[in-house]
């Protein structure tokens, strides 16, 4: 057992930034490489609507070529009923995803640029999805801008509480925080999964964090202290909003896999995660975009000083 769960975020988040589509080939091979070396958590795909989204057109092919598993999740973001509906049936066909994101923004003005919808009527559509899933899948919620919106500025951190709660309610046990553009802070993050964690000790929490402002690792160091064992990030730092979705200027990826497995090893925090396979596939990821990437350890290579235990 690693001291921490990673979920590998490169074919979701990360592509859904990618203008050019990447083969449904490539991603299954990727995919099946990162299940390979370790990651127990890979976010597969999204079952969005092509024209919005038109990187993941291909949601259930990739879905049905994946190696399964034991002990891993392979996990599809759906943003209403209609996406959990195709969950489903690519469940029964046995094809599926195990893990299913559902998402609500923090606030109204980025819940309408996201999703389409008012905040209200999202946590009805959240409600709903909920319900269409029918435990067929570990439910993970997630919340978005949770540290703060490129729209509304500061996010009470008393309303984000309040909507882990709903999702405790309808039955998520997973919840994520997402600092959708990079605007927290070790201090604000520091308080925040740790009041969630008084108040809902019953829910798994996950750090989702962007490295807009190069503060993505310190901010994930702080969720760790503060007890968080579950985090997000993407081979090369990749990510962001959907091409066709524009919001928060500048470059907005996710943190960069390769420095923090780099950061948590060189801590002594087993991540399970084989580190000469990551370094390969590392250098995949670069060649599949056609471009290099955001990682340090790419280019630097590993902290010689990290140790392992020999099995």
């Amino acid at each position: 057992m690693s001291d921490v769960v990673l979920c590998e975020c490169f074919a979701r988040d990360g592509l859904q930034h990618e203008s050019d589509f990447i083969a449904t080939a490539i991603k299954g091979e990727l995919i099946a490489r990162f299940a390979a070396m370790g990651f127990t958590r890979v976010e597969a795909t999204s079952y969005s609507n092509p024209k919005v989204v038109p990187q993941f057109a291909d949601a259930s092919e990739v879905l049905a070529a994946l190696p399964r598993r034991e002990g891993v999740f392979y996990k599809a973001t759906c943003a209403n009923v209609r996406a959990v509906e195709r969950a489903v049936a690519d469940h029964e066909a046995g094809i599926g995803a195990n893990e299913i994101s559902l998402l609500v923004s923090a606030t109204n003005a980025h819940s309408a640029r996201n999703l389409k919808r008012t905040k209200a009527e999202q946590w009805e559509n959240v409600d709903a999805m909920a319900a269409a899933a029918s435990a067929r899948f570990r439910l993970i919620g997630t919340i978005s801008v949770a540290f703060g919106c490129p729209f509304e500025g500061a996010v009470d951190p008393h309303a984000v509480l309040d909507d882990v709660g709903r999702f405790a309610a309808a039955g998520v046990t997973h919840v994520t925080l997402g600092d959708t553009t990079g605007m927290a802070t070790p201090a604000a993050v520091r308080a925040l999964y740790g009041a969630m964690q008084a108040q809902y000790p019953n829910v798994t929490p996950i750090a989702h964090f962007h490295d807009t402002r190069a503060t993505g690792l310190v901010n994930y160091v702080a969720a760790h202290e503060a007890g968080v064992r579950y985090f997000d990030c993407a081979f090369g730092g990749v990510g962001g909003h959907p091409a066709k979705v524009k919001y928060g200027g500048g470059f907005t990826g996710n943190v960069c896999t390769e420095d923090l497995v780099n950061l948590f090893e060189s801590m002594g925090i087993d991540t399970g995660i084989d580190l000469d396979a990551m370094m390969h596939v590392a250098m995949r990821c670069q060649e599949v975009l056609g471009r290099s990437l955001h990682s340090r350890v790419a280019e630097s290579g590993l902290n010689p000083l990290i140790v392992r235990a020999v099995p």
